[in-house]
């Protein structure tokens, strides 16, 4: 049976046109990516504006999100052709975010432009197409050079080559690393209005900067990316910031800043942040860091219920 897709055209490099100002999006990609899958019937979404992916707003987020969710009954599947900057933090977030339904839900894009020399670009719309007509995918997955990677987990590693994305915990897809379908647990409301400070701690950071970040931000939740197993210098001012934040009512997400990280109860500087209120990511990057914070302040989730969270992506030790 042919199936029927919507595609979420946003912009990015996918589509993108030499203009005297350098490469930006446009609509020529719409009448020429998917003439050769003929078997698939397209229904698509152009974006106004379409937008370079490093451009994108939580609004654009929401947005999508109500699109795609409404087209969700009317078709087989949905396919988004995206940026790859911010890519990886889109994926994460309809992952956390979108009741499925059952479907697949891919996003690809590419590192050059479709119809440029040398363009992995029909590579990738061909490796997103024969994802979504198959039968045994029902989640949001990621398609890049002939792979399909899930969507928690993934991280952009290269601007070099047409290997742009990995999933350092995860890897290649699979069905049996499906986690659990979410509905009927908690609320998942996305709120455009969220704000997630975002602290990544280096050994020439002065910490009085952190620590003034968290006395004086106004930011809903932060994540931490400390350092190994969720390490951060035993710093009392430090910690007694992140203890006033989490006392205020605000999450803070400690995670490892490596990219095969996880925050453990290893060490005992990573236990002086738990004990001061710091939630342990386990193996949350960044990019499902952001969604996931989104996500916990719209809907006043506890800390407990973030660790359940975490658990059911399998992303806790």
């Amino acid at each position: 049976m042919m199936k029927k897709i919507f595609v979420l055209y946003t912009g990015g490099t996918i589509g993108m046109c030499q203009s005297e100002h350098g490469l930006q999006p446009d609509t020529q990609l719409v009448h020429t990516a998917l003439a050769p899958f003929s078997d698939c019937q397209f229904n698509w979404h152009i974006c106004q504006p379409l937008i370079d992916s490093s451009a994108v707003t939580p609004q654009n987020w929401a947005d999508w999100l109500t699109l795609v969710q409404n087209a969700l009954p009317q078709h087989d599947g949905v396919l988004i052709l995206h940026g790859t900057d911010t890519l990886a933090y889109t994926a994460a977030l309809f992952a956390l975010a979108l009741d499925t339904q059952g479907k697949p839900i891919v996003l690809t894009g590419s590192q050059k432009p479709f119809g440029s020399n040398n363009s992995d670009a029909p590579s990738n719309l061909q490796t997103a197409i024969a994802a979504l007509q198959r039968d045994d995918i029902h989640e949001v997955l990621l398609a890049f050079n002939g792979k399909l990677f899930p969507a928690i987990g993934c991280s952009k590693i290269s601007t070099e080559t047409d290997n742009g994305f990995s999933n350092a915990h995860f890897g290649e897809w699979q069905p049996e690393n499906t986690p659990h379908i979410f509905s009927g647990c908690l609320s998942r409301q996305f709120c455009a209005n969220i704000s997630v400070l975002p602290i990544y701690l280096v050994p020439a950071m002065n910490l009085t900067a952190a620590t003034h970040l968290l006395n004086t931000s106004a930011a809903d939740a932060a994540v931490l990316m400390s350092f190994g197993h969720g390490n951060a210098p035993n710093d009392a001012d430090f910690l007694a910031a992140i203890q006033r934040f989490t006392a205020s009512g605000k999450l803070v997400l400690n995670i490892s800043q490596v990219t095969q990280g996880c925050t453990a109860a290893v060490y005992a500087q990573g236990n002086a942040l738990r004990q001061s209120g710091a939630i342990h990511g386990g193996k949350c990057n960044i990019e499902t860091a952001i969604a996931l914070l989104m996500l916990a302040v719209a809907n006043q989730w506890t800390a407990n219920e973030i660790q359940q969270e975490l658990s059911r992506l399998k992303l806790l030790a």
